[in-house]
């Protein structure tokens, strides 16, 4: 037995070994392969290190500002590039001429023209032929000019030489705005050009008998410009890599800055050029091995803490693979997702939703391992985050503050307060260090409070991954604990039915075991909620245990001892199997299986004994499977579990028999060594003697006898 249970251990610490190995590879993978700067700087304050001298030739860097205000002046003259479509034109001028013929025959015929009069027939023929030839010329210079098919996108044209470049057959031709139509200005053109044609061919015809009236020139308009997405876009590209980003050179060996010396906006650019060369130039001189070891070795001696941390104080953590696995996810999963933030550039690292790792830590562990992760994870990703003294003065703030707002995440809309919290927090805490560092609100960006508005936002998502989690990994958080504490829960119900006595007996159980955890820091709704479940054995046979006796008839004065004494260690075992069959969290069932550890029924034991004094007597058959309390909380309920039944039979309560009830069950269990697992303090176990005492005597008080 002690072989298999060596090697159980043996193969557990190799499998937390291997978690911790994959964690480090896969955070070192996160790491850019450059080196980092090694010095920290901020514009307006002294330089606090060793003279700087320049270690190579390096450009310096236009601030971005200054970039962005040049980029903007040289597309302020980029003219865009429109396609001519000019079979368009050729497409109209057919669809025209088919349209006048039908048209000019109807209106001929409404004039009443006969054909076998020469002169005027002559006459209507001039008059047909002027028509069409104006028109035609009209449509060419119209579709020669042309017709954009996107107004709104036309008219937000604003470069400094209003212009726009048309491309027809290989040939460009810049063309000013006003020379080309949309197509409502197009359709007013026309109709325009329409009525001064027919004023200038029929001065002798009346107004309503106008052929230009007749025709419609609806379908005659018709896009032919469209916008050259492809080539504008090159242009424009072009234009800003013409831009240098530089300005100047600094020579190797040349003085940057002194010690003390200040940082002015200069020097600040040149210090920021250093270290942009260094971090993204692979010219510069460095072994990529060696800064690999150094990353290594970073991120394993961070890991290392984590392990040292979890193995000094929080052991059952550590050596469960379930939450030594969970906590190292966790990690992971913020460390890429800050990694990929970082790298597209368009978002801002403020916008990652840093917090919700210390509130799923708070939400299935507590507060210490919450902050610790959290501490660890901003560490290993300041590796990699701009500014990173910022980074992690402002998350480590923020995080302290998230955990001790967030203390019960079952509250409704603690979390969306939390969120509020979280974002004044940033705001307050990024205003501060940027008067620090430019002694002026004038350097504020705007910008970042909104990224600190979605970053809270992004917080309410705790919700659904606390649930994934819970899922995924067997976890058991705070409102789903106080959900299966809910009374009016079917299993719950149904033991109240069953089993009244029972019931009862459980709700005094977490009555007091509740008290006791509050007073030695254990999880008081989990212990609740245990409390209430650990019993629900006691319902297939009710009538077995003496809570839930009606009459003087005691089904176990017909029973010999040892079949009595299986009758009442086997509601643990039905006890379990209930949990089974009804799905309650592995957590809550190790409420049921431990309560009463490895004790032995005592009555029926003693009973025994005093029946068969000389009788073969095997132990394990008054004895309860196991196992034993491994924890604050189920050690607890142990407790207040033996001492509440015990209560029950107490024939004169007083102050003297109270206390000697509740040292001797205590003597007992400690004696029977059940509380060797769990990491009770012998001062724990003194506190929560007292809060027993206190209770036993506050639910036993002597009432006032009322008036017969």
């Amino acid at each position: 037995m002690q072989i298999k249970s060596l090697k159980n251990t043996r193969v557990k610490n190799l499998v937390i070994f291997l978690l911790f190995l994959a964690a480090t590879v896969i955070i070192v993978s996160l790491f850019p392969s450059e080196g980092k700067f090694r010095y920290e700087f901020y514009r307006g304050k002294p330089w606090k290190n060793e003279v700087l001298v320049a270690p190579f030739d390096f450009p310096i860097y236009k601030n971005e500002s200054v970039l962005a205000m040049e980029k903007d002046s040289a597309l302020r003259s980029f003219i865009p590039f429109y396609k001519l479509d000019t079979l368009i034109q050729k497409q109209i001028i057919e669809s025209f001429t088919q349209l006048f013929e039908n048209t000019w025959q109807v209106y001929f015929d409404k004039l009443g023209a006969e054909p076998d009069m020469p002169f005027r027939k002559y006459r209507m023929n001039k008059i047909k032929e002027a028509y069409y030839e104006e028109i035609i010329s009209l449509l060419k210079d119209l579709y020669y000019r042309g017709i954009v098919s996107d107004a709104p996108q036309f008219e937000s044209i604003n470069n400094s030489s209003k212009a726009i470049n048309i491309i027809s057959e290989q040939i460009v031709e810049e063309r000013q705005k006003t020379s080309v139509y949309t197509q409502t200005t197009a359709y007013q053109f026309i109709r325009h050009q329409l009525s001064e044609i027919a004023a200038q061919i029929q001065k002798e015809v009346s107004e309503e008998k106008r052929f230009s009236e007749s025709l419609d020139i609806t379908n005659l308009i018709r896009p032919n410009l469209f916008y050259d997405t492809e080539t504008s876009q090159k242009v424009q590209n072009q234009i800003i890599e013409d831009i240098s980003e530089t300005q100047g050179m600094v020579q190797a060996g040349e003085k940057i800055i002194a010690l003390g010396e200040l940082i002015n906006d200069e020097k600040f650019q040149i210090l920021l050029s250093l270290k942009r060369e260094y971090e993204t130039n692979p010219g510069v001189a460095r072994n990529y091995n060696i800064i690999l070891a150094g990353q290594v070795l970073i991120v394993s001696f961070t890991f290392l803490v984590l392990y040292l941390f979890l193995f000094h104080f929080r052991k059952e953590v550590l050596y469960s693979i379930n939450k030594t696995a969970f906590i190292l996810l966790v990690v992971i999963i913020m460390a890429f997702f800050s990694n990929v933030t970082i790298k597209a550039q368009s978002i801002s690292l403020y916008v990652m939703p840093m917090l919700i790792l210390p509130i799923i830590m708070r939400t299935f562990f507590d507060a210490r391992i919450a902050l610790f992760v959290h501490i660890i994870t901003i560490l290993l990703i300041s590796f990699w985050a701009p500014n990173s003294f910022e980074f992690i003065f402002m998350n480590f703030i923020a995080g302290v503050v998230a955990i001790f707002t967030l203390r019960n995440v079952y509250r409704r809309g603690i979390l969306f307060v939390t969120a509020v919290i979280t974002f004044f927090t940033y705001s307050l805490l990024y205003s501060g260090i940027n008067i620090l560092q430019d002694g002026n609100l004038n350097n504020l960006d705007v910008i970042s409070f909104a990224w600190f508005g979605g970053n809270a936002l992004l917080m309410l998502t705790t919700y659904p991954l606390i649930f994934i989690f819970e899922r995924t990994f067997g976890f058991i958080s705070d409102a789903t604990l106080l959900e299966l504490s809910d009374t009016n829960q079917p299993l719950l119900r149904e033991l109240a039915e069953k089993a009244p006595g029972t019931f009862h007996h459980s709700l005094q159980v977490a009555n007091l075991a509740e008290e006791a955890a509050l007073k030695t820091g254990g999880n008081a709704l989990l212990i609740r909620c245990g409390s209430l479940y650990h019993d629900i054995g006691k319902m297939d046979d009710p009538m077995y245990y003496i809570e839930n006796l009606n009459s003087t008839f005691n089904p176990h004065e017909e029973l010999e001892f040892r079949v009595s004494a299986e009758k009442i260690i086997g509601h643990v075992i039905k006890g379990e199997q209930i949990a089974r069959k009804h799905k309650l969290p592995g957590i809550i069932t190790d409420f049921i299986l431990t309560h009463h550890g490895t004790t032995t029924v005592q009555y029926f034991y003693k009973s025994y004994l005093k029946e068969y004094p000389d009788g073969e007597m095997d132990k394990s058959r008054f004895s309860y499977p196991g196992p034993i309390p491994f924890s604050r909380e189920t050690a607890i309920v142990m407790m207040a579990d033996a001492i509440e039944a015990a209560s029950r039979s107490m024939k004169n309560v007083n102050k003297d028999n109270i206390n000697e009830l509740v040292e001797n069950i205590f003597k007992y269990q400690f004696d029977e060594n059940q509380f060797i697992n769990s990491n009770l303090t012998l001062r724990n176990i003194e506190r929560i003697k007292e809060v027993f005492k206190n209770k036993l005597q506050n639910i036993y008080h002597t009432r006032i006898e009322y008036p017969k």
